[in-house]
């Protein structure tokens, strides 16, 4: 049986990945500082932890060194996004968002890689984010370490391909999870409400729509999974709804 090891298991790419994983007949390690309630798959394990804090990443490692001797997959999806200008932006917010989105990544491949390297065969796969490449206003700190997540996905490929370990990046636009709803209200779309905002984003879009959980949650099983994707690593998948296909000045 294939273990997976997802990070911000909880939230909402995060819970339909584990659910995905979990129909394909995989083990799920679900890491996230929230509790995930019910549901977490039976035959998985299920870890508390801030991933932003290099201690609890030690204690998750620890866990999953009892719990399984190989790793088939590490997801790291877990993210914090803070929606201010730059000029308004600490250094302590800054610092706590490069941690969170980039350092846990470093760190959590760092520790993960006997349990990669002794599979044989493994796979890498970075949440990073079409603010990576194309961004907006109000959210600096969110697209740096998204775009530090891509470049250190590039390093990791090349570094682990000696070990049979491929090493991708999935690029997510607008999909609808709490994280995108908090940070609707940056003031970049207009509208009154929430959903005017929703409308107004999935109007940008090729596509004329906003994208799901699930459908993400489908393009990381394909980079996790050696027989659809053993031929790509160091590769930036953008799923945006075809956003950023678009010029700017249409």
């Amino acid at each position: 049986m294939k273990t997976v090891l997802i990070t911000g298991a909880a939230g909402g790419i995060g819970r339909a990945t584990v659910n995905l994983f979990a129909e394909k007949g995989w083990r799920v390690i679900g890491v996230d500082r929230a509790d995930f309630g019910e549901g977490f798959p039976q035959s998985g394990l299920f870890v508390r932890a801030d991933i932003s804090h290099p201690e609890d990443v030690q204690s998750i490692f620890e866990h999953a060194h009892a719990f399984t001797d190989t790793l088939d997959a590490l997801v790291n999806n877990a993210a914090q996004q803070i929606n201010k200008p730059l000029i308004e932006t600490t250094v302590e917010e800054w610092d706590a968002v490069m941690a969170a989105n980039l350092r846990s990544a470093f760190l959590g491949v760092k520790l993960a890689h006997p349990l990669l390297k002794a599979r044989g065969g493994a796979a890498v796969v970075n949440v990073s984010s079409v603010h990576a490449i194309q961004t907006s206003v109000n959210i600096t700190a969110y697209a740096a370490s998204k775009g530090g997540l891509l470049a250190l996905t590039r390093a990791m490929a090349i570094e682990f391909a000696p070990d049979n370990i491929r090493a991708n990046a999935i690029l997510p636009g607008a999909v609808d999870t709490p994280m995108l709803r908090a940070g609707l209200g940056r003031g970049h779309l207009g509208g009154d409400n929430m959903q005017d905002r929703l409308d107004n984003l999935a109007r940008k879009t090729v596509n004329g729509r906003v994208g799901t959980p699930e459908e993400i949650a489908h393009a990381i099983y394909f980079l996790a999974d050696n027989e659809q994707s053993s031929f790509m690593t160091g590769q930036a998948l953008v799923i945006d709804g075809g956003a950023t296909a678009r010029l700017s000045t249409e």
